[in-house]
């Protein structure tokens, strides 16, 4: 994990051999040998390995002192006084009164027990599971995947998962035995290390009901008010470090309104850093620079082309760990990369459509729901049922129609129309839509339908595809990110307002827009979003990238590998090529494919 952790490194081994932790280090606080990890704490009684930031780290210090468990410190890092606070409070009592992004490892070296947990939505990631006998967790699937005698098998389970969305959510992985700790979640391993129990100290599924329970009772203006004071006390303790920060800038509401704020707390000028493609319809650089300019920021953008993408994709299989197939992972890669020039900390607006409902497939269940419900749903699904089985699937709008139309409620046509139209891939199956991952929180889970659905993409959609691509994109090149929506005070404010102060006529973030308007004029963002893409469709057709995508789609290969249909394949790439179909889809499998590639390797070889 040396892209992780590029400063330093170090290991414990306990007195019996029975345990081991191994740390990289990326200095931000506390530059000196004093924030070096592994870490015992005061007593000698607990070793901490831990990955993140605690940005509330100082009011924690001072509770501890003011309650007599510490009368000095032996650093100014966030690392001594989250291990003295466990030992303290607890590990639990400790996460919650954390703010902050962490995968963490205690050690109870008189218990000899193992405790991991991870923050509350899920931004650092965390990997356990058996190998050859022995309880295992990292940082990077990559580096489970190498130790010796791993031989977990691919756990064909997920494929229909990943073939839907293009990612594997939590707690699957792509290995058999191995699996991803949930957000918020501690996860108890006692001697002899071959079984765990997971407890739950944060759900955001209980802060989305307890908010909607307990409605902000103030005006919009009031809603806008709170939310500012809020977003500028996460971004003063996010923008704290001892090295350089910076922020992403697109030309977004999310991403303008995090660096209109830390410009407004901050002493100096901001940096921020954008990218651009020479496709007009996808390229936001020139929106951008002008938010910045108006903003006063210190602004960097880069322009990418074809060959910068053929350069990074070889390298995502590793990156990633397992099969991710978010084509944004390459501009997050170019644009983090960019940025670790000039920064080693950089803000980002992510989730901000989450939490505020963005997006515009909301809007689009409301009103498809509402129509489809002029007809019931008895009559309707033997149609969809009917179009799905027969050659009338082939027609691609027949297909889509009847796609949604076999939705039971507004949550499954949400998901429905998430997932990617339906293509026979993996061997010995009839496709059928694949479950949603969260399918055990019914319709009605939350009483409004946007927030059911909110709800739903905050427990998959975010921690499993966005925060995934922007950590591994930003880690592969040693660049931490930081997101200040996901402050804790502001996930839960976010949650207590109702829905007509996020969603008016159709147009979301609401709230989050009238804070924007007090720095940006209305003007210079109330234009089309053109999204942070690139036209990788238009780029696979080309030689550069098409010779590699036909070698990887090899029916050869593919038979050789037994996991896929080739001709299921062969088909799909022709229909690509031929007409223009399968865009999405057939990502999925050359990111699949590349995966398969890039197996047994974990070194990052690109610059």
């Amino acid at each position: 994990m040396l892209h992780r952790g590029p400063d330093a490194g170090g290991t414990y081994c306990s007195e019996d051999g029975a345990v081991v932790l191994g740390h990289r280090r990326l200095s931000i606080l506390d530059l000196s040998e004093a924030g070096s990890q592994p870490m015992t704490s005061h007593s000698g009684r607990y070793v901490i390995v831990y990955n993140g930031e605690i940005y509330n780290h100082r009011a924690l210090a001072e509770q501890l002192r003011a309650d007599g468990y510490v009368c000095e410190f032996r650093s100014t890092c966030d690392t001594e006084v989250l291990l003295e606070a466990i030992e303290a409070y607890g590990i639990e009592k400790t996460l919650c009164l954390a703010k902050g992004m962490f995968a963490l490892a205690v050690y109870d070296t008189r218990e000899k027990t193992l405790q991991l947990a991870r923050d509350r939505m899920g931004e650092k990631p965390l990997y356990y599971g058996m190998v050859n006998g022995s309880f295992v967790f990292a940082s990077d699937l990559g580096c489970i995947s190498v130790l010796d005698g791993f031989q977990n098998p691919i756990n064909r389970k997920v494929l229909d998962i990943y073939f839907s969305y293009g990612y594997i959510p939590a707690p699957h992985t792509i290995y058999e035995g191995i699996y991803k700790l949930e957000p918020g979640s501690v996860l108890t391993v006692c001697s002899p290390y071959n079984q765990w129990t997971e407890t739950r100290y944060w759900d955001i599924r209980n802060v989305a009901r307890q908010g909607q329970a307990n409605l902000f009772c103030g005006t919009e203006e009031e809603a806008a008010d709170e939310l500012e004071r809020l977003l500028k006390e996460a971004i003063r303790e996010q923008m704290v470090a001892d090295v350089p920060v910076g922020a992403f800038l697109s030309s977004g509401i999310d991403s303008s309104a995090i660096v209109a704020l830390m410009q407004a707390v901050h002493q100096g000028t901001v940096r921020s850093f954008t990218i651009g493609t020479d496709s007009r319809s996808l390229n936001e650089a020139a929106e951008a620079k002008e938010i910045a300019r108006h903003l006063g920021t210190e602004h960097t953008e880069l322009y990418i082309s074809p060959a910068d993408a053929k350069a990074v994709i070889p390298q995502l299989g590793v990156m990633y760990g397992e099969p991710f197939a978010d084509v944004s992972e390459i501009p997050t890669y170019l644009v983090s990369r960019m940025t670790r020039e000039h920064v080693t900390v950089s803000l980002s607006g992510d989730a901000g459509d989450e939490l505020f409902s963005g997006y515009n497939s909301y809007t689009f269940v409301e009103r498809y729901w509402n129509w489809s419900r002029t007809v019931p749903h008895a009559l309707w699904e033997p149609i969809s049922r009917g179009i799905l089985r027969t050659p009338l699937q082939k027609n691609h709008l027949l297909r889509m129609m009847a796609k949604y139309l076999g939705a039971r409620t507004p949550e499954e046509l949400y998901v429905r129309g998430e997932t990617r139209d339906p293509y026979s891939l993996t061997l010995a199956r009839e496709h059928e839509l694949c479950p949603y991952a969260h399918s055990e929180y019914p319709s009605g889970f939350m009483p409004q339908k946007v927030h059911n659905i909110m709800l739903m993409n905050q427990l998959m959609y975010l921690p499993d595809d966005i925060l995934v691509k922007v950590d591994r994109a930003a880690m592969a090149v040693s660049l931490e990110t930081r997101v200040p929506f996901l402050d804790r005070d502001v996930v839960e404010f976010a949650w207590s307002l109702p829905l007509g102060y996020l969603r008016q006529n159709g147009v979301g973030k609401q709230v989050l827009r009238r804070v924007l308007y007090r720095y940006v004029p209305r003007e210079l963002m109330e234009r089309p979003k053109k999204g942070f893409s690139i036209p990788i469709e238009k780029w696979l057709l080309e030689p550069e990238l098409r010779s590699w995508a036909e070698s990887l789609l090899d029916p050869a290969r593919i038979r050789q590998q037994g996991l896929l249909n080739a001709e299921a394949v062969q088909k799909m790439w022709s229909d690509f090529v031929h007409k223009g179909q399968w865009e999405r889809q057939i990502w999925f499998v050359l990111m699949f494919q590349q995966w398969m590639d890039s197996r047994g390797r974990t070194e990052i070889s690109f610059n």
